[in-house]
């Protein structure tokens, strides 16, 4: 089920909503919905790796190495 939020956002910040959703051939309060929506995936995936790494990163890390050290060439 879609809920309906309001916010409320700065002239500068509205105009720049506007020309993107425009370069996007949509209406801004889609255009929105839809940067919402992807910022919220993000952050859900980028939480479920943090916490997949916190339970099995010692395990994973045992099993397949530790990564190289940054700016190293491991060839």
């Amino acid at each position: 089920m879609a809920r309906e939020i309001r916010i409320k956002i700065s002239d500068e910040a509205y105009e720049a909503l506007q020309k993107a959703a425009a370069a996007n051939h949509v209406a801004a309060e889609d255009y929105a919905g839809h940067v919402l929506h992807t910022d919220l995936i993000r952050t859900r995936f980028v939480e479920g790796a943090r916490s997949f790494v916190q339970l099995h990163g010692d395990a994973f890390a045992t099993r397949y190495g530790r990564p190289a050290a940054r700016g190293t060439d491991a060839a």
